[in-house]
Order: C-alpha cells, then sequence, then structure tokens
C-alpha cells in the first residue's frame, strides 16, 4: 500500500556524544538506520522517514532543526537518544524548532543478550537513561512533544508512531490552508464566531472572505459542455431520481447544482484555498443553496463549514488530512435530535444539505426536495446512511475568548433503527460513549459547539497529537468519563490555561 503522504518527510535524528570512540558511533549509526527503516517500512507510518546522520554536539543539532523548520516537505522530527547524549547540547535546538516533535523511546535490541554483555554492550545501548537525560531537559524547556515507547517491531508502537504522524500532517494542513468565507456568517448565532487573527497565530488557517457573487459570476462563466460532463457522472456514479436525470422535468436543477460545483471547484483552485464556508442567508443572486457540489468537494478533501462557520470547515479540513488513506471518512455534522428511548438512546445527526459522502460505501441517492429556509429554489442532495463505525470521533472547535477549545466524543456509528423515508437529507446515527446523558451532559459542560466533524477514519487519538502540537484546550469524552471528573477537568483547564499565557 502507498503511503498517503509520501511527497512529504519526518526526519530521524539521534543523539550520541564523542566519549565513545568511533566504533560506537558507527553502531549508533547503522543501529539507527535500522529503527529508521523499520518504522519508514511499516503500514503504519504513513509518510517517509528520512534518517540523518547521528548528532553529536550543539551546533549540528541546532542546524538539524533550522533545517527541517525551513524545508516545506517535513511534517515533524523523531529523536531517539541511542546513548547518552548530554542534554545541555540540545537547548539550543530544541527552542529553535518549530515542527511536531516525536521522542521515540527506545533501543536496536528487543531481548537482552544476558550470557554475553559486556560494558561495551551497556556504553552502547544507553537509550533508558539518555532518553531521560533528553526528556528532563525538553520538559523544562516547556518543549510540546509526543512520546512514545517500546521497540519498533511492535504493532503497537508503530501505530503510534503513525498516528503521530496523521496529527503532525492534519497541523502541517491547517499552517497550509487558505479559508475562503462566501458571505457571513448567520444572524445571531454565538459559537460559529471567532477570532480569525488568533486562528491564523494558533492553527496557521488564513480566512477571509468573499463576495456571494464572485461565486455567482463563477457559475455563470462554466461552460454547458463542462456541465453536460459533470451530470453524466453524477448518473454513472449515483442513483439520481427520474426528475433529476435528462429529460426529466427538473432536470435543469440537476444541472445548476453541478455548476455550482464546477465553479466552487475552479474559484477555490484559483484562490488556493483547501475549505469554505457558505450561508443560506447570504446567496446574492445564486439560485439555489450548494448541497451536491458541498457534498463532493468534501469528498474531494475540502474543509466546509455552514452558515458561515469557518472554524469547523478547519477542523473538517485537517480531518480530511488525518484520514488520509484509511477506512472511512470525515464530514460536517450536527447534533439534530434524540431518541430517548430508555437503555436505548441515540443521536441522529445530520444538517440541510452538506454531509460529506465518503461516510458510507453505499451509492447515494440525488434527490431534490424544498429547503424551506433562505427563500430560494429547491436545492439538490445526495440522501444516504453512515455506514456503522465503532471508536468514531465527533469533534467541535470553540473560541473560549482566551484560547480555542477542542471537545471530543468518542462515538460509535450505528445503522438507523428503522428506514428513514421521509428524511430527504445524508445522516449518522450514533451511541456517545460512555452514556447518552454523561457525553450530552459532558457536552454542555464544555460548551461544545452544535457543528462539528464527524470522522470515522481518523480516531480521537490523531486529534489529540493535533491538540498537543497546536497547544490547544482538548476535552475528551470517551468510556472513562465521568460527570464529576469532567466537570473538574473544565474548572482546572480553565485555570491552567489562564496561568500558561503569562500576565
Amino acid at each position: 500500500m502507498s503511503k498517503p503522504y509520501a511527497d512529504r518527510e519526518v526526519w530521524f535524528l539521534t543523539g550520541s556524544q564523542d566519549l565513545y570512540g568511533e566504533e560506537t558511533l558507527r553502531q549508533v549509526a547503522e543501529q539507527s538506520q535500522e529503527v529508521a527503516r523499520a518504522l519508514d517500512a511499516s503500514a503504519d507510518v504513513p509518510a517517509t522517514i528520512v534518517w540523518k546522520p547521528v548528532l553529536k554536539d550543539a551546533a549540528s543539532i541546532r542546524r538539524a532543526m533550522l533545517d527541517a523548520n525551513a524545508d516545506d516537505r517535513v511534517l515533524g522530527v523523531i529523536t531517539w537518544m541511542h546513548t547518552f547524549s548530554p542534554a545541555k547540547m540540545w537547548i539550543a535546538g530544541l527552542d529553535a524548532l518549530r515542527k511536531p516533535l516525536l521522542h521515540l523511546h527506545t533501543q536496536a535490541n528487543v531481548e537482552l543478550p544476558w550470557d554475553s554483555i559486556d560494558f561495551d554492550f551497556m556504553n552502547l545501548n544507553q537509550a533508558a537513561h539518555g532518553d531521560r537525560e533528553y526528556a528532563y531537559l525538553a520538559t523544562r524547556l516547556g518543549v510540546a512533544r509526543t512520546t512514545v515507547v517500546g521497540h519498533v517491531s511492535n504493532p503497537a508502537v508503530t501505530r503510534r508512531v503513525g498516528t503521530w504522524v496523521r496529527g503532525a500532517a492534519g497541523w502541517a494542513a491547517t499552517h497550509e490552508l487558505r479559508l475562503a468565507r462566501f458571505g457571513d456568517n448567520m444572524r445571531n448565532v454565538a459559537v460559529t464566531e471567532g477570532d480569525k487573527t488568533e486562528a491564523e497565530l494558533r492553527f496557521g488557517v488564513s480566512v477571509n472572505t468573499w463576495g456571494v457573487n464572485d461565486l455567482v459570476a463563477a457559475v455563470e462563466r462554466v461552460a454547458d459542455a463542462d456541465v453536460d460532463r459533470l451530470v453524466a457522472e453524477y448518473e454513472d456514479l449515483y442513483d439520481v431520481v427520474p426528475e433529476l436525470r435528462r429529460g426529466g422535468e427538473r432536470h435543469e436543477s440537476l444541472r445548476y447544482a453541478a455548476s455550482q460545483e464546477l465553479a466552487l471547484e475552479e474559484f477555490l483552485g484559483g484562490i488556493g484555498a483547501k475549505a469554505f464556508t457558505t450561508n443560506f442567508e447570504d446567496l446574492g443572486a445564486l439560485r439555489q443553496l450548494p448541497g451536491i457540489a458541498v457534498q463532493r468537494l468534501m469528498s474531494k478533501g475540502y474543509g466546509f463549514g455552514a452558515e458561515g462557520d469557518w472554524k469547523t470547515a478547519v477542523l473538517v479540513r485537517a480531518a480530511k488530512v488525518m484520514g488520509e488513506g484509511l477506512p472511512g471518512g470525515a464530514s460536517l455534522m450536527e447534533d439534530y435530535t434524540y431518541d430517548l428511548t430508555p437503555g436505548a438512546e441515540l443521536i441522529l445527526g445530520a444538517h440541510m444539505l452538506e454531509i460529506c459522502p465518503s461516510l458510507t460505501t453505499a451509492k447515494p441517492k440525488v434527490e431534490i426536495h424544498p429547503l424551506g429556509i433562505g427563500g430560494k429554489e429547491d436545492p439538490v442532495r445526495m440522501v444516504f446512511d453512515a455506514d456503522a463505525t465503532e471508536g468514531a470521533v465527533v469533534v467541535s472547535l470553540a473560541d473560549m475568548r482566551d484560547r480555542f477549545r477542542l471537545t471530543a466524543n468518542v462515538v460509535d456509528v450505528v445503522a438507523p433503527p428503522a428506514p428513514l423515508p421521509h428524511l430527504p437529507v445524508a445522516r449518522a446515527v450514533w451511541r456517545p460513549r460512555p452514556s447518552f446523558d454523561v457525553s450530552a451532559e459532558a457536552w454542555l459542560t464544555a460548551g461544545g459547539a452544535h457543528h462539528t466533524v464527524l470522522s470515522t477514519a481518523a480516531g480521537v487519538e490523531a486529534f489529540e497529537v493535533f491538540a498537543d502540537i497546536a497547544r490547544c484546550e482538548l476535552l475528551v469524552i470517551d468510556e472513562s468519563t465521568t460527570r464529576r471528573g469532567f466537570a473538574d477537568q473544565v474548572r482546572w483547564n480553565a485555570a491552567y490555561h489562564r496561568l500558561a499565557q503569562g500576565i
């Protein structure tokens, strides 16, 4: 299987020193190359692992970190202290590093050679205390990092390294992200607001607005031949209802929806944007709210937020990148309504139109129905049920004035208990962990947003890595959550983040 991020690199940096002589350093280099090769060969690790020469002094360490910062291909660096590497050598380098960091606490051998071990072996294989020296320094400096412990032959280790790579890729994606807002936010809604300047500082994303009529003009420029081609693709890929097919009485609505998709993709490509928002209250001369156009662009990896919710669009884009190559998908989502049957509570998630078909392996239907709000023509949309998935995650991003907060709930997506013949939108049904009442109370306590990303590909661990790299607050609701413990965590976090900002 090809690596999803084969064109991106993670540098493998090994620490040592000159004290032990050339023979020991030669073995350090050989063995660290073997570790790097093992990581690179693992199907769990989705980027290219690049071994770098052994680092033995402060100047070479600092230069390696500066070079990693300057290379746009580099997602992050992995460090390992094969021998004892005096940590004061790492001060300038770690202080200069701006890329994500993983500390791999491993060693070359799995078992100790009990019958032949001598002090030469001990001098060579010193990660047990070399990494402790290094970790002390990193902790003293306050360096954000992920620590993974174990031998690289252990699948649990490569899985964790791979998850870290995915989190680092999400971080890189937001730092490379331009986001286009078509119009403004839905009127009087609180949680879709946020500090765009702070978001660019914290996540790297550039959020700007383009007039809706810029998009209208792009729709008008779409060639009929291109619309013909895309409509034929719709009819080939999806179960298009007869009234929308060629010759159907509402075929023109499908053609207009196709022209919206083509215009959006061209417009976004022209400005280098990989995420966008729309707002049903701010459509200008658009004839219908984009539905199938948004769904298909999300399936191609674009981030999207409804009602001008740019923060959710950022999160959808990050989830798309972190889940690349994994089964499942990611989409804008909204907790819409509940089944409160005691002991069998479920959440029905949906939105007006814009749920990504990456959440299903079934063939979506393409339908047209009234929207009921916005005062425009009936929009075209794909309708389907999300696939059942254990251990999915629902995540929101909210601006808490002095910081951003990610709130994540681990959920199990299930098949709807009964058909939904009259619900004309794509949807997902899930059972939240640890239970409906505890998860909902915790979410409300956290002030989690009503717009979320549902990810059935990248799990909560990837979002944990992303939050650690971004130094962003993350509250996780899962099978271990209790009411009292979660409420205490929210209070403790408030104190911590206020103190961590300084005066």
